[in-house]
This record gives C-alpha cells, sequence and structure tokens, in this order.
C-alpha cells in the first residue's frame, strides 16, 4: 500500500499531515491550540493532568482555536476512567491512546464519535490496535524520547514492518524533527508524522526554560533508553540518571526503581526545570534541534521542507 498523507488530513480533517505529541508537562492547550491554528493537529497530553485540569484544558484549547485538537491519553496510569469521562463528556474529537491495551477503552470512544488512534512500537502491537478497532495507528521508533519499547526497534526498520502489518492509516514517530525526515518517513509507508521534542522545545511548550535550553544545547549520545524493568523510558543522561544506572547494576528490584523514579521525577525535571534531579525525557533527536520557535513557524517550516524534499525525491 502506497503511502497517502490525504489519510490523514481527511480522518482528522486538518491541513497538514503533522501532529504534534502530547507529551506529559510539556503540551498543554497553548500548545496544542497553536499546533492546531496552523494546520497541524495538537494534542493535549493528559498524562501529567488530573480529571479537573484536563477539562480546563480542553476548555481552553478550545476557546482558542476553531480546528480540530486532540487529548492523549497514557493507559498505564491511575484514573484513567476519570480522564476519560472529560474527553467524552468535553466532546473531544479525537484521542490517541498509548502505554497500554487498546482493546479496553476503544469500542467505548468509538461508540460517542471520537477518532481513536493508538501508538506502537512492534508490527505485533500494531495488529492488535488495527484488531480493536482504532482508526490509525502511531509506529513510533526506539529513538523517540519518554515511554518507549522494549524491542529498541528503531523508526527506519518499524515503519515498513507495521505498513505490512495494517492497512490503517500509519502515523510515523520517533526521530522526527525535519520536513526531509518526514518525506524519508513517507517513503517508508507514513501517511502523516507525529513529532515531539521539536514541539517540545517551542515557545508555547509549557516545559520550563531550562528544559527547553537543555534540549537545544543536547550533542550526539546524550539520551540513553532506561528503566526497562520497569517501563522504558528514553532520558538525559544527568545526575538522577546515574543513580538509576548503579541501581541496575547492582540488581535493584522494581520496587526499589519506582520508588526512586516516583511520580513526580518527571515533573521535578521538564516542569520545574530541575536537570539535576529530573526525569528528563527527551528523544535522540534533541542533537538536531537547536533554536526555540513558535509552534506555528515549526509547523509551517516542517511543511515547505517537507514539500521540497518529496517533490525532488519521489519516486
Amino acid at each position: 500500500m502506497n503511502a497517502d498523507p490525504s489519510r490523514i488530513t481527511t480522518l482528522f480533517g486538518i491541513r497538514y499531515p503533522i501532529i504534534q505529541a502530547g507529551m506529559v508537562w510539556c503540551s498543554g492547550w497553548r500548545l496544542a491550540s497553536a499546533v492546531s491554528n496552523a494546520g497541524g493537529l495538537g494534542l493535549i497530553g493528559a498524562g501529567s493532568m488530573d480529571a479537573d485540569l484536563l477539562q480546563d484544558h480542553v476548555r481552553k484549547c478550545r476557546a482558542a482555536t476553531r480546528q480540530p485538537f486532540g487529548v492523549n491519553l497514557p493507559l498505564l496510569y491511575s484514573g484513567i476512567d476519570k480522564l476519560i469521562e472529560v474527553v467524552v463528556g468535553e466532546g473531544v474529537p479525537i484521542v490517541f491512546t498509548s502505554a497500554g491495551n487498546p482493546a479496553t477503552w476503544t469500542a467505548h470512544l468509538k461508540a460517542r464519535g471520537i477518532v481513536v488512534v493508538h501508538v506502537t512500537s512492534s508490527s505485533r502491537f500494531a495488529k492488535k490496535a488495527e484488531a480493536s478497532g482504532v482508526d490509525a495507528v502511531v509506529a513510533e521508533g526506539f529513538e523517540a524520547g519518554g515511554h518507549n519499547g522494549r524491542e529498541e526497534t528503531t523508526t527506519m526498520v518499524l515503519l515498513p514492518l507495521v505498513r505490512e502489518a495494517v492497512s490503517v492509516p500509519l502515523i510515523a514517530a520517533g526521530g522526527i524533527a525535519s520536513g526531509r525526515a518526514m518525506a524519508a518517513a513517507q517513503m517508508l509507508g507514513a501517511d502523516g508524522f507525529q513529532l515531539g521534542t521539536l514541539f517540545a522545545a517551542s515557545e508555547e511548550s509549557s516545559a520550563h526554560a531550562s528544559f527547553k535550553d537543555r534540549i537545544t544545547h543536547s550533542s550526539e549520545g546524550d539520551t540513553v533508553l532506561t528503566l526497562k524493568q520497569l517501563t522504558p523510558v528514553r532520558l538525559v543522561k544527568n545526575a538522577f540518571y546515574d543513580r538509576v544506572l548503579e541501581a541496575e547494576l547492582r540488581g535493584a528490584t522494581k520496587d526499589e526503581l519506582a520508588f526512586m523514579v516516583g511520580k513526580r521525577r518527571s515533573k521535578l525535571g521538564i516542569f520545574d526545570g530541575d536537570l539535576d534531579e529530573g526525569e528528563l525525557e527527551i528523544g535522540q533527536v534533541a542533537a538536531g534541534v537547536k533554536e526555540i520557535k513558535p509552534a506555528g513557524q515549526i509547523v509551517e517550516e516542517l511543511w515547505r521542507e517537507y514539500q521540497n524534499a518529496w517533490l525532488t525525491n519521489r519516486p
């Protein structure tokens, strides 16, 4: 099946097949509405929110844009049922689910007219997501920041495998921060493109200025996939990561590691800006992100570069 970006723009009712990832502590209503207003699809990251806060962000996002937007729901978190109530009650049109079994909530959401997309890290899970009735899947490679798959399959390897495995629209994620990378992903079968790290460093991102600065000053090799005993996550190497590594090497239990991480460790790093003791979730592609720009400008630049690359190099 040939990749076709119109499958994504039609599904979501957007101008460009560009999706801003729903990242914890970065993706609030300001970022989501800015991306949607620019023609992409903005996502509110509910992973760092309780039900009341999510409702507030949804209502502010709706007031700030007349374009479609969505919510990302990590299914592994407690209280997911309350977040789903907000999504349904507020009439959110699009939901991206991740980090859990899509069969649990997909039918419930679709029965209420919501477009459902699930994030996967393997062709096996992509098949399961399609079987559960999702409208599209995100294939997220090993390069991505934040929670990731244990398989360590890179985006370049993953995309063709998932394209062969499913017939629903396919969105590429992991290591994408340019229009050229979008064009390359389309060559491998992607209909649309989800970007996280680039938007985490945008002006509208709710991340701390120090975190954004850390992104733009990253180099190759600064991040590593760790905590595989719990839920694998790609982090920047810092003092907190050094302690996690030491604990893993001495054979720490899952309970010990979970206590080290805690519920607020990512907030400490991303939202509060503690670059030493915080959990800094950044993708490998941070090494190529050198400026903090408005989200709307990012969308427009991505699309221009993508068009130039695709028209020049397409078969």
